[in-house]
């Protein structure tokens, strides 16, 4: 299996559990800062893989790049309240597209999308190193 391989299969796997744990956050504790700065950090991190998963071979810093401008271009999208209106019929939509500027987000975004590159980095050097033998 080849390392591209390889990477999208664990963030497959680590998107799935992000998606769960951020529903989980969503809905089952109180409404409050804590879990609206965990939601913003666990949605950071699955920009962020659903980065690895479209470009596999992208490196760390590069799909950090990618993810953090797309998550800070959500966020000032949410200026123009379109996607408040929009969550005001599909009320989904405010999963993905939020409905409210907060500047806090943007340094949330940054922060986990920096921590999300760092733990890629070092899973993929060690998913790319050469499997050692037992002496």
């Amino acid at each position: 299996m080849t390392t591209a391989r390889r990477r999208r299969l664990v963030a497959a796997g680590l998107a799935v559990t992000t998606v769960l744990a951020g529903l989980a956050v969503r809905f089952a504790l109180r409404r409050g800062a804590a879990s609206d700065v965990a939601g913003d950090a666990l949605y950071a991190i699955l920009i962020y893989l659903v980065v690895v998963l479209l470009a596999p071979r992208t490196r760390p810093a590069v799909a950090a790049v990618v993810a953090a401008s797309l998550c800070v271009a959500i966020e000032l999208f949410q200026l123009t309240g379109l996607p408040a209106a929009w969550a005001a019929t599909f009320p989904p939509i405010a999963l993905v597209l939020g409905t409210g500027f907060d500047a806090r987000d943007i340094v949330v975004y940054l922060v986990a999308v920096a921590g999300a590159a760092f733990l890629d980095k070092t899973i993929s050097a060690r998913l790319s190193a050469p499997a050692r033998l037992p002496h």
